[in-house]
């Protein structure tokens, strides 16, 4: 009997989640399994809500931003009773085991699946690149590319109207792109969760000093777990005198066509999820280490905690003087 695998995604969607669905479709196509795909994540396993896939199901989306089969987040998964009825409807429905794009919370989800019974194995997608296990999470360098975008274009009307612009990008709990793009755009201040800072030395300092220089605009980048943006930007002028705007670049850095890296990075994860399943293996997560594709459980790779990049962190103090 031929087997079936299904793949979802799950939790914020990321550039480049439609590569690694199209690379686990195909993937498994080739290796002879059926392939289901299960719209809005848990809860369309929940609710039923999927249809088969062929080859050409994925035609033409690897260049798409976004999830082709949707995404959403599911409360209800928290919950045994809930893993049992999606247990019941792999059963019902001929699933051997899942590939599940998404980050810790999708990855949780995936670990309360296997237990019960279905095999699953997660294939981390967020721009944010917060997951423990692995050193690049897809999406992330697309969101960036965003970013620095964006972000060059405020340089342009800061440097006309001479202000500060204290730019809010993602990562409530991780400042990597805050960091990464910080440096990218020439920011005279980075924040990040990761580090406690003082205004007054890390931020109205190093104004007044490139002031002094005869620096004419400044652009401060800010992790959104800081926090207070706009309260950052009242300070910053009051204490400088430099007129400054607060500007929240929000959920347009979800978006947007992948990078090379980004499509590159999801079919390589995709096709190696889909390895994982043929040999039967779930409770696993797919990562990068040391530039290599790999696997680890689920439950040791949500104990991990990634480090900082402190010596980056100082690298962007120092060339921003």
């Amino acid at each position: 009997m031929q087997k079936t695998i299904g793949v979802l995604t799950s939790g914020g969607d990321a550039p480049g989640m439609n590569a690694a669905v199209r690379a686990v479709t195909r993937t498994a196509i080739e290796k002879g399994f059926k392939v289901i795909g299960i719209r809005r994540g848990y809860n369309g396993l929940l609710n039923g809500d999927i249809f088969e896939m062929d080859a050409r199901a994925v035609s033409d989306i690897i260049q798409r931003g976004g999830t082709e089969i949707f995404t959403a987040r599911c409360k209800e998964f928290k919950e045994w009773e809930y893993v049992l009825k999606a247990k019941d409807k792999c059963v019902e429905l001929g699933i051997a085991g899942i590939v599940v794009i998404g980050g810790d919370g999708s990855f949780r989800g995936a670990a309360d699946l296997s237990k019960a019974g279905i095999p699953c194995v997660g294939v981390p997608g967020t721009i944010d690149n917060d997951i423990q296990c692995t050193e690049y999470t897809i999406g992330y360098d697309t969101a960036m590319n965003t970013v620095m975008e964006l972000v060059d274009k405020l340089r342009d009307t800061s440097h006309s109207h001479e202000r500060c612009a204290v730019v809010e990008v993602m990562g409530r709990n991780a400042g990597h792109i805050a960091l990464n793009t910080g440096i990218a755009c020439g920011a005279t201040a980075i924040l990040v969760p990761e580090v406690e800072y003082d205004l007054e030395k890390d931020v109205i300092a190093k104004i007044k000093a490139g002031q002094a220089a005869g620096k004419e605009q400044f652009i401060i980048v800010v992790a959104e777990g800081i926090g207070g943006t706009e309260e950052l930007a009242k300070k910053i002028e009051a204490a400088t005198g430099v007129e400054s705007r607060a500007t929240i670049l929000g959920h347009v850095q979800r978006g947007g066509s992948p990078t090379v890296r980004d499509r590159v990075m999801a079919s390589e994860m995709g096709y190696y999820a889909v390895e994982l399943l043929e040999k039967g293996i779930g409770n696993r997560v797919v990562g990068l280490k040391e530039g290599k594709v790999y696997d680890v459980d689920i439950q040791e790779a949500l104990a991990m905690k990634k480090p900082f990049n402190e010596r980056l962190y100082k690298i962007a103090n120092e060339i921003s003087l």
